[in-house]
């Protein structure tokens, strides 16, 4: 697989995963005027389930904010674009602790399949930036 290539699944894989805590709370939104909506439902956190509802709500809302502006961050500058060098990295494992955590926080609230999905990639996130520090900063001539 061709250098280019890899950046462009790097880079397309974190801004998917910032775009899709957008879509989250759009959900979110959405539940939240009374809409059913499937298997999505309105805030509500198993660990703390005294919590009000709106309070709910408003966490979970920062956090999907939080995650999804990080990952939209770590994106652009692994392209340069916002923060050059290799910030994106730093950007990349604080969202993708943020969305872990909310995550773990509200789960059993959303889909099965859209929370193991979100979970697989802040682990993903996790693994190759914690241990096995990839892509290496050379591959990309930085």
């Amino acid at each position: 697989m061709s250098t280019q290539t890899i950046r462009l699944l790097i880079a397309g894989a974190l801004l998917l995963h910032g775009l899709g805590h957008g879509g989250a709370l759009g959900a979110l939104a959405y539940v939240g005027r009374g809409r059913d909506a499937g298997q999505w439902r309105p805030a509500r956190s198993w660990l703390l389930p005294s919590m009000p509802s709106a309070s709910a709500t408003v966490l979970a809302s920062s956090v999907w904010i939080l995650s999804m502006i990080g990952f939209v961050a770590a994106a652009t500058s692994f392209w340069g674009i916002v923060i050059p060098g290799e910030w994106w990295r730093a950007l990349a494992l604080v969202s993708a602790c943020v969305s872990g955590l909310g995550i773990l926080l509200f789960f059993g609230t959303w889909p099965l399949f859209n929370t193991l999905a979100a979970q697989a990639m802040n682990v993903a996130v996790l693994v190759t930036q914690l241990w096995t520090h990839w892509p290496p900063s050379d591959m990309f001539g930085r």
